[in-house]
């Protein structure tokens, strides 16, 4: 015009789908959009590839970034730079034809006639074939003659990416997503939990590899996305019909459209198929008799020995399980195994892992190792550490909008962190008379979860909590954790009646229906199996279930532990008490003819005293009483207990009588660890938000006035008074790990009375956590990272102390292994040398029961 050259195109406002779907995820991860959302873009775009394929024109390149979402919600379908004109036997027919001699292949072409690029799409390379890598056919992958089917394809694969906000093929490079493409299935989990069968399994026809198998006709899909069948239902007020039963009349439609030749036969065919079907399943929903619940099955699964049952959970689809346990040499790992096979396989880099937990779509697990959170993708790649932890953790679970909540230590809120890694933030806050929130359990909208609150008798229980910090609500109490159960009698899906919560009563495994929106449970409970597990010290239990309605538990049979003397060279002399699976922290009195220990006896944990062969209860009140620490003399004990703050330091005459005295009182949990032999002084370590957790020491004489001994950014835990009072051993993770460090002890109101200008020393060499020393002050023992009591030869010269290279003693096989564990230090040494070790008998580990179809109306 007038000499000016110019190409004009609509101008197009608003979004790509791209950025959409981007502006969608947030900082903890991809999300996809809403169904109600994102099936009326999906079937504008269905619309004008039907608008395309009826005039002859295939687009060859449909992706998120080549479709516009405009302000007033119409999208519109760009970029036909790839575009081709079909045939006219691919206009009627929907496949080319093309042969070649001695290939059945219809699709065949050979290398010589495959397309190359003419687009910027992929230009990485000369020779690529056309398309974009992530949205492209097979066909297309291979270089092959492509027809309108290869934008059903693309077409579901931009389905799949909005209703999971992640791609349906994924790789680092072009190379591996083709592979993927070619090779690799979506992973379905990923879809929502509200995704239709019926809009399942147009995607899956969508995606079929095999083109000879997949949908034929765009409008075919835009039929399936009008949601007629669903609205009608919705609209009637009826229950849902059986997801198998819908399923079997998709498929049945889908094979009458694919065997109709003409297009317009076929649309018509299948609008009135359809129609009957949904009139057909509508009254039939109504009127047919409920169908038969498949019959429940029960099964058991064996494991190598463990001293953790409680560590053990099934995939989302109910077709794996990952549990926790020893092999051959001792080192507890995690192992994977599929319920199709008898064999389970080791997972490599999860060396003395805890609490494993899956991701949302299986391929992930996450867990507690070397005081971090960590995740491994079963994809391959070494495990990637997401967050530090204080101790071992307690339990985790990854959302479905990827974020990960848990359970840092048993005196802590529950923390949230991206699955990706990242800084972690608090998710609850610890309410009066609660001493931690252990074991969090999302449920399937990935908003709400339920979790175990460790206090009082009045406050300890199962609780909801979500997302959004609203202030969570208790539903039951209980011995430990609870988990949620989506499906109903017969394994089909829970919808209006709601799901279940499955929690352990008195050793019990109990269902009863719970009411999400009014956080309410309805009913009477149902029991499933006795015996069940769980572990008094972090509130967990032993049981998992899938989405498809699997029940995993266990039995108390593999939580044995056994106080079992051991001399240096690892030789064992005889065991005190009886095996118990839920001793802790043992302490033996000066003299040797005593221990007590942590002892928890329907669902309360106190302090228990062992007397040659005589168990007897020391503390009796409904509270937590735990780390227990004998004077001097033996003629009192010092424990944390709450009944008043969270976690005070209170002391009681070792006789039973008198008063117990509240000695220190804090809003932060702390735990008493060792009394100075001349009685004065008690050492204790008590987190704090801003540095950790810090070394205290509070004088046992007049005033009980707490003072600071370490305070650091690290976390400084366990510290031990040698022998003559002058030194201090502690662990310290400054370093990056664990290690054992000593220094002098200068009391409280002393000149430069605080540990951080009198010198320090390291004492281990690769790794160690709870130390203790020798009766005679000339040896440090502790424990590496796998468990072996190490001890390191200490000399003193005037104010200088110079520690000697550690030597291995023994393999402990103490409870938690070589863990920082919530359980705390599992062994102690006696006045005669000996050493008490609180042995975990993973010879005697139950198998896990697995219970499919449970029927909770024939239960009862």
């Amino acid at each position: 015009a007038g000499g000016v050259k110019a190409l004009v195109m609509e101008l197009v406002e608003g979004e790509d789908l791209s950025q959409v779907i981007a502006r969608r995820a947030g900082p903890s991860g991809p999300a996809g959009l809403p169904l109600d959302e994102a099936l009326p873009i999906a079937k504008q775009i269905a619309e004008a590839l039907e608008a395309a394929h009826e005039q002859g024109i295939i687009h060859r390149d449909l992706k998120p970034a080549n479709i516009k979402v405009r302000p007033d919600g119409t999208v519109k379908v760009l970029d036909f730079g790839l575009a081709k004109a079909m045939d006219a036997h691919e206009v009627g027919r929907g496949f080319s034809p093309a042969g070649h001699a001695g290939s059945k292949d219809p699709a065949y072409v050979p290398p010589s006639q495959a397309p190359t690029i003419t687009s910027p799409a992929l230009l990485t390379g000369a020779g690529m074939i056309l398309g974009t890598a992530a949205y492209m056919s097979p066909e297309q992958a291979r270089g092959k003659a492509v027809d309108k089917r290869a934008d059903i394809w693309a077409f579901g694969a931009v389905l799949f990416e909005m209703l999971t906000g992640m791609r349906a093929f994924e790789g680092e490079d072009i190379a591996e997503t083709l592979g993927a493409v070619i090779h690799k299935e979506p992973l379905w989990s990923r879809l929502p939990t509200a995704t239709s069968s019926a809009i399942r399994t147009v995607l899956q026809r969508c995606l079929q590899k095999d083109p000879r198998q997949r949908l034929r006709d765009i409008g075919d899909v835009r039929l399936a996305l009008d949601g007629a069948f669903e609205k009608a239902v919705e609209a009637a007020g009826f229950q849902q019909p059986d997801p198998a039963y819908v399923r079997q009349q998709t498929d049945a439609a889908m094979a009458v459209v694919r065997r109709t030749a003409g297009r317009r036969a076929a649309l018509g065919s299948a609008a009135a198929l359809i129609v009957g079907l949904v009139a057909g399943a509508t009254v039939w929903s109504v009127v047919r008799p409920a169908p038969a619940a498949l019959p429940e099955t029960r099964l058991e699964i064996a494991t190598p020995g463990t001293d953790r049952p409680t560590d053990f959970a099934l995939s989302p689809d109910g077709r794996r399980i990952v549990f926790a346990a020893s092999a051959d040499d001792g080192t507890s790992r995690l192992w994977l195994r599929s319920l199709a096979t008898t064999t389970a396989q080791p997972l490599a880099g999860t060396e003395g892992a805890t609490c494993p937990f899956w991701s949302p779509d299986g391929g992930s697990i996450g867990f507690f190792a070397g005081q971090a959170l960590k995740r491994i993708d079963l994809g391959g790649g070494a495990p990637q550490t997401l967050a530090p932890v204080a101790a071992a953790g307690t339990g985790g679970s990854w959302g479905t909008d990827g974020v990960i909540v848990f359970a840092p230590s048993v005196q802590s809120p529950l923390m949230r962190v991206p699955a990706s890694g990242g800084v972690a933030s608090s998710v609850t806050t610890l309410g009066p008379q609660q001493q931690g929130h252990t074991a969090p359990s999302f449920l399937p909208d990935g908003r709400r979860f339920l979790f175990f609150v460790l206090g009082l008798a009045d406050t300890a229980g199962v609780y909801l909590g979500a997302l959004d910090g609203s202030a969570p609500i208790r539903l039951a109490a209980a011995d430990g954790a609870g988990v949620y159960l989506s499906f109903g009698p017969g394994g089909t899906e829970a919808r209006r009646e709601g799901g279940w919560l499955l929690m352990v009563r008195a050793g019990t495994l109990v269902g009863q229906r719970l009411d999400v929106p009014a956080a309410a449970l309805i009913g009477e409970p149902v029991t499933l199996a006795d015996g069940v597990v769980t572990d008094g010290v972090s509130g967990r239990s032993s049981v998992s279930v899938a989405r498809t309605g699997v029940v995993a538990y266990r039995t108390a049979g593999g939580s044995q532990r056994q106080l079992t003397w051991v001399d240096r060279s690892g030789k064992t002399g005889g065991t005190v008490g009886d095996p118990d699976g839920t001793l802790s922290n043992p302490r033996v009195s000066p003299d040797g003819r005593r221990v007590a220990v942590e002892r928890t006896v329907q669902g309360n944990r106190d302090i228990w005293l062992l007397d040659s062969g005589r168990t007897s209860r020391f503390t009796f009140d409904a509270t937590i009483d735990v780390r227990p620490v004998w004077s001097p003399g033996g003629t009192s004990l010092v424990f944390r207990s709450n009944p008043v703050g969270p976690s005070d330091l209170y002391r009681k005459l070792s006789s039973g009588a008198g008063m117990v005295e509240r000695l220190v009182a804090s809003d932060q949990g702390k735990n008493a660890y060792s009394w100075s032999s001349d009685g004065r002084f008690l050492l204790y370590h008590s987190q704090d938000p801003q540095t950790d957790t810090d070394i205290w020491v509070v004088p046992m004489v007049g005033a009980h006035t707490p003072s600071v001994f370490l305070k650091t950014p690290f976390r400084e835990a366990y510290g031990a008074f040698s022998t003559d009072g002058r030194w201090v051993a502690y662990q310290s993770n400054e370093s990056g790990r664990s290690e054992i460090y000593v220094r002098p002890f200068i009391p409280p109101g002393t000149a430069d009375a605080t540990a951080t200008d009198g010198g320090q020393w390291q004492v281990s060499t690769a790794g160690g956590i709870h130390p203790q020393w020798r009766p005679d002050g000339k040896e440090l023992y502790y424990l590496d990272p796998a468990g072996t009591m190490m001890a390191a030869p200490i000399s003193v010269t005037g104010a200088t102390l110079a520690p000697g290279a550690p030597v291995v003693l023994f393999p402990t096989h103490v409870v938690g292994g070589g863990l920082d564990a919530q359980q705390g230090r599992e062994y102690d040494v006696a006045s005669d040398g000996r050493f008490l070790i609180n042995t975990a008998l993973t010879g005697a580990a139950a198998p896990i029961a697995l219970i499919q179809n449970w029927n909770p109306e024939a239960a009862k």
